[in-house]
C-alpha cells in the first residue's frame, strides 16, 4: 500500500497518511451502483410474476381445449337429459367461479377497512375481482337459460336462483359505477369496499336459495347438502373436476390481468401529473423572466 505525505509545516517531517479507502458509495457519496442490485431484483420480480401469469394462461388454455373435448366426445350422455348433461361441464364451473369472484373481492374490501391491513393493493384486487365476476354472472345467466330452455320450457321464469343471481348482476354493476366516481383515491377505495360489502349480502341468498324456497332449478348436483348424495361419477365426475379448475385459472389469469391494467393506469396518471406541474412550473419560471 502507497503511503503519501502532507507537510505540517515549515521543515518538519510529513506525516503518513493512507489514501482513502473504496466503499459501497459513489464517488459524491450518493447511492452509485448500490441502488443498481435493488432495481435488477424489483425486475426479476416483475419478471418472474410474469413469466407465472403467463404459465397460469397457458395451463388454463389447455384445460380449456381439454374440457371441451372429454365434455362433448369421451363422457356419455345422461340417462334422463341425454347430450343436454354437456352443460354441466361448464355452466356449474362458470358459477363457481363467479362465487369466487365476489368472495375474493369482499375479502379484499374488509382488508382495506381493516386500519393494520389498508393498502390500495386490496381495493384494486377488489375492483379487479368484481369486474371479472360480473363478465361470468353474465356468463351464468346466459348458460342458464340455454340448459332451461329445453329444460323448463321457457328461457326464462323469475326462479329465486334466477332471480337472485340476476340482482347480483345489477348489485356489481352499481359497485363497478361507484368506483368511478371522481375523487381522492383513499376516498374512493373505502367508498368502494363499502359497497362490495353491501353487495356481498345477496351472494348467500343466491347460493342458497335451491334450498330455502321451492325452485324449479336442482339442488347442487356434485354434493346435496340435504341428502348427502352425489349423483355425478365417473369419467362425467373427472370432467366436472376438471372443468372447475380449469374456469379457476382463467379466473386468476384474468384477474392478474385486470390488476396490471389498473397499476399501469395509476403509474400513467402519476406520471402525467408530475408532468403537468413540471410545465406550469416551467411556465411560471416564464413568465417571471
Amino acid at each position: 500500500m502507497s503511503l503519501t505525505t502532507t507537510p505540517t509545516g515549515p521543515g518538519r517531517a510529513g506525516t503518513a497518511v493512507p489514501p482513502a479507502q473504496p466503499t459501497a458509495l459513489g464517488p459524491t457519496g450518493g447511492s452509485g451502483v448500490g441502488s443498481v442490485p435493488g432495481r435488477e431484483t424489483v425486475r426479476q420480480r416483475r419478471s418472474g410474476r410474469d413469466a407465472a401469469v403467463t404459465a397460469t394462461g397457458a395451463l388454463a388454455l389447455v384445460g380449456v381445449v381439454a374440457t371441451v373435448w372429454l365434455g362433448l366426445w369421451v363422457t356419455p350422455p345422461d340417462r334422463f337429459m341425454g347430450n343436454l348433461v354437456r352443460l354441466l361441464y361448464i355452466h356449474p364451473s362458470i358459477a363457481w367461479v363467479m362465487y369466487v369472484c365476489y368472495g375474493v373481492a369482499f375479502l379484499a374490501s374488509l382488508l382495506y377497512l381493516w386500519p393494520r391491513t389498508r393498502s390500495l393493493r386490496f381495493d384494486k384486487l377488489a375492483g379487479a375481482s368484481s369486474e371479472v365476476g360480473v363478465v361470468f354472472t353474465g356468463l351464468t345467466l346466459v348458460t342458464g337459460s340455454i340448459w332451461g330452455r329445453p329444460t323448463w320450457g321457457v328461457w326464462w321464469t323469475w326462479d329465486p336462483l334466477l332471480t337472485t343471481t340476476a340482482l347480483l348482476f345489477v348489485l356489481y354493476l352499481g359497485y363497478l359505477a361507484v368506483r368511478r366516481i371522481p375523487g381522492e383515491p383513499e376516498v374512493c377505495a373505502r367508498r368502494s369496499a363499502i359497497a362490495a360489502l353491501v353487495a356481498f349480502v345477496d351472494v348467500p341468498i343466491c347460493y342458497f336459495s335451491v334450498l330455502w324456497w321451492r325452485s324449479l332449478h336442482q339442488a347442487p348436483t356434485v354434493a346435496d347438502p340435504i341428502t348427502g348424495k352425489t349423483y355425478v361419477h365417473g369419467s362425467m365426475a373427472w370432467t366436472l373436476l376438471l372443468s372447475f379448475v380449469t374456469f379457476t385459472l382463467v379466473y386468476v389469469w384474468l384477474v392478474a390481468r385486470r390488476y396490471r391494467l389498473f397499476v399501469l393506469a395509476e403509474r400513467e396518471g402519476d406520471e402525467g401529473l408530475a408532468l403537468a406541474i413540471e410545465e406550469r412550473r416551467a411556465e411560471s419560471l416564464q413568465g417571471h423572466a
